[in-house]
């Protein structure tokens, strides 16, 4: 099946970059105010050291994914201000999507939590949180890969 598709000017693509990044970032901030203040919770010290281990986990993995979502901006204004190259767009594009992997061990590693303070079952868990990291790695990795190849769109910028 083949698909119109239209080229993008650089100037273009990176605010297309920066309108990703402005998305996904509320939503990882979010996250991690939720996740900082879980710990204050009396339920929290009750849980298996294992368990808060992962909770701590998942907060630095949040962390790493903020710092490569926020990283095209200070790319953009510190290396190359005022202007936008073929460069910038590929390592703004990639932080992006780098920042992608750390949340979904992020959130996965965060479901595994949920359901053993709701279960106290390592098994379901166990599943809860790799059932959602595949998801997301699937649907965020996986599919978007198969897609380019057969869309025979080749290497990303």
């Amino acid at each position: 099946m083949q698909q119109e598709s239209e080229k993008e000017s650089l100037k273009e693509e990176m605010g297309r970059i920066v309108e990703e990044a402005r998305m996904v970032l509320p939503g990882i901030q979010a996250l991690f105010g939720f996740q900082a203040i879980a710990v204050f919770n009396e339920r929290f010290k009750d849980l298996p050291m294992y368990v808060q281990d992962c909770h701590v986990a998942a907060l630095a993995f949040v962390v790493i994914a903020i710092a490569l979502i926020m990283m095209p901006a200070a790319y953009h204004r510190l290396a190359e201000p005022g202007c936008v190259s073929r460069h910038a767009i590929k390592v703004s594009s990639l932080s992006i999507c780098y920042a992608l992997a750390p949340l979904a061990a992020a959130l996965a590693l965060d479901i595994f939590v949920v359901m053993h303070a709701v279960t106290a079952s390592l098994t379901l868990s166990l599943v809860g949180g790799i059932s959602a990291f595949t998801l997301l790695i699937s649907l965020w990795f996986i599919y978007p890969l198969y897609s380019r190849h057969h869309l025979g769109r080749g290497k990303a910028h």
